[in-house]
């Protein structure tokens, strides 16, 4: 998706952990290994574009990772926190907010997004170190954080 907004866009990454692996592609324009994710879009939550974005990358359903306050009434509905924001800069002009979250797949069958992703794969923690290219050490280190999260 094209970005939305000139110098700032929010969006979600989703580190989804089944059996002590975390899932990871190979994201073709970037060249890099990633979690699944993209764009918040102008009519969705956060929730619901990380949702939307991990069955459109991988043909999983996901459950997000967290607790919803009992806050929800008329007018208002209580979202499940990302873990962890951070921002990051895209190019000399733009950044992205990133909402960071944790899920378990709940359905759905694996599958390669291939206008978007050369590779899709379960890793486990000491398989992290022998990706090429190489994780970046923020994308390692919420890796590990996830399946120690979601696995103890």
């Amino acid at each position: 998706m094209a970005h939305i907004h000139f110098a700032i866009d929010f969006t979600v990454a989703i580190f989804v952990v089944q059996n002590g692996r975390v899932l990871l592609i190979l994201h073709r324009k970037l060249g890099k290994w990633l979690p699944l994710g993209g764009h918040i879009e102008l009519d969705e939550d956060p929730e619901i574009a990380a949702v939307r974005e991990a069955k459109e990358e991988s043909g999983l359903d996901v459950e997000l990772i967290g607790e919803r306050p009992p806050t929800t009434e008329p007018g208002t509905r209580a979202l499940i926190a990302p873990r962890f924001l951070d921002i990051h800069r895209i190019t000399p002009s733009h950044e992205h907010i990133g909402m960071i979250y944790f899920a378990r797949p709940k359905g759905g069958q694996l599958s390669l997004a291939e206008e978007e992703h050369h590779d899709i794969r379960w890793c486990l923690p000491d398989e992290l170190n022998q990706l090429d290219p190489p994780l970046s050490n923020a994308v390692k280190w919420y890796c590990l954080k996830a399946i120690e999260e979601i696995e103890s």
